[in-house]
């Protein structure tokens, strides 16, 4: 008579029938929308606010000021991240995921509707940057719960040799809301002229996209609400009462290397997706359709790489993949941007470098969801991944004052090239400082790098 077999740990077991496996593709759909509603909601200010500025702020402002003023708007919202990290990871991990990522969703739905009905300066004078500023720093802390509580519960349904293909379609989806994002400002702008603080999609144009986003948060609410399982007890751990100082007290290494990798991964993002455009049109003189054309070739091309990047971590592992990928940045990377920028041959050859530039400068989000979520232990994993996630925003988040650093050293439109190679140093560096978690049990703490 056979001995019987152990019974296998819930995250490696077969999900090939009955409900599980359906739990599985809800999970993973709903963290794909859910990170797509996320961006969406996170890139409205850069690239459909960008061309109505004038109706948020006083027309006889200097150049500088009007960069860091919008430089603020973004930067406010990713400064709120952490902070809604740090808020929500704790319900997550103590609560529940699935109802957390309900409070979450809710919360940035109803502020990004409040945001379409701001007034301008005309009617409110500096009041209105100034509540621009403020809603979007409290969006930036439901969004950080969102992702902090939908990611860890989409990766771990997942079987553990499709976390690589599964995290890479969820994060895709974030150039993918870029792409989208810049579609509808172009097709708003062709309908609606931005010609003046008087002018259509000044007034009224810019609203249409924050309504979408809007109506998005509730679509996905409405998923979450019918579709979505909390993940089996097995899978989320044993509860603490203080996660964050649980991760804190016990997991500082695992926690500071997560930080410098996302640092690098941030201040990347920032340089292409806040500064590009600036200088798109202020140094290649690109009008503002031509821009927004730019920013989307960037961003489908990354999202088309996410994939491959996330299979490619699958087959030789996340820690080799972010060494290589660090150092493809520093090369690629900031050499695209500096060819682009030094380029006269006309829309064409842009096109050709935003190809490039989208490839080598946010790829390492390919795979982050799957890396970050194997990186913690069960019973912290949406505190250790929030906060590993978030907390590294802050410092880039201050891009604008870096590239003042450079002022009388290095022209403008050329800065951005520093801090690309600086990212993707920091890249290659976190990911050599991290150990490799493709093949981690999400069930058995034991397994975890962070244990070790």
């Amino acid at each position: 008579m056979s001995t019987p077999r152990p019974a296998e740990p819930l995250s490696q077991a077969p999900r090939a029938h009955g409900p599980d496996q359906a739990k599985v593709r809800a999970a993973v759909r709903g963290g794909t929308l859910a990170y797509f509603v996320d961006q969406f909601d996170i890139y409205l200010p850069i690239v459909v606010l960008a061309p109505a500025s004038v109706y948020f702020q006083a027309a006889n402002l200097s150049a500088s000021t009007t960069a860091l003023l919008s430089s603020l708007v973004f930067a406010s919202t990713l400064i709120g991240r952490p902070l809604g990290a740090v808020i929500f990871g704790h319900f997550a991990d103590t609560v529940g995921r699935k109802r957390t990522t309900l409070v979450a969703v809710g919360g940035f739905g109803i502020i990004t509707l409040a945001t379409a009905c701001l007034p301008g300066h005309e009617t409110i004078g500096m009041w209105s940057v100034g509540l621009l500023i403020a809603l979007r720093f409290v969006d930036g802390i439901f969004l950080g719960g969102e992702y902090t509580t939908a990611v860890p519960l989409a990766m771990e349904w997942s079987p553990r040799h499709k976390r690589g293909l599964y995290a890479s379609l969820i994060t895709s989806t974030s150039p993918a809301a870029y792409a989208v994002i810049a579609a509808i400002t172009l097709l708003l702008l062709q309908m609606l002229p931005a010609a003046g603080l008087h002018s259509a999609y000044v007034q009224w144009g810019w609203r249409l996209p924050f309504l979408v986003g809007a109506l998005l948060s509730a679509v996905l609410f409405r998923y979450y609400l019918k579709q979505v399982h909390e993940p089996p007890r097995e899978l989320t751990g044993e509860k603490h009462k203080l996660p964050l100082v649980r991760l804190i007290a016990r997991y500082p290494k695992a926690l500071a290397q997560v930080f410098v990798l996302m640092t690098g991964t941030w201040l990347a993002t920032n340089m292409e997706a806040a500064v590009t455009p600036v200088q798109l049109k202020a140094h290649l003189l690109l009008s503002s359709k031509q821009v927004t054309l730019t920013m989307l070739v960037i961003n489908a091309a990354a999202a088309l790489s996410y994939p491959l990047f996330g299979m490619l971590s699958q087959r030789i592992g996340r820690r080799r993949f972010y060494i290589g990928y660090g150092l493809s940045v520093i090369v690629i990377g900031a050499g695209s941007y500096t060819l682009l920028m030094i380029s006269d041959g006309g829309l064409g050859t842009v096109l050709g470098f935003a190809v490039l530039i989208g490839l080598f400068t946010v790829g390492t989000f390919g795979p982050i969801a799957a890396y970050l979520t194997e990186r913690f232990p069960a019973s912290i994993r949406s505190t250790g991944y929030g906060v590993g996630y978030s907390l590294a925003l802050i410092a880039p988040a201050f891009y604008q004052f870096y590239l003042q650093q450079f002022d009388g050293v290095l022209p403008a439109h050329l800065a951005p090239a520093v801090l690309i190679a600086l990212a993707g140093a920091l890249i290659s560096l976190g990911g050599f400082l991290g150990p490799e978690t493709k093949d981690v049990d999400m069930a058995d703490d034991t397994t975890i790098p962070a244990l070790s």
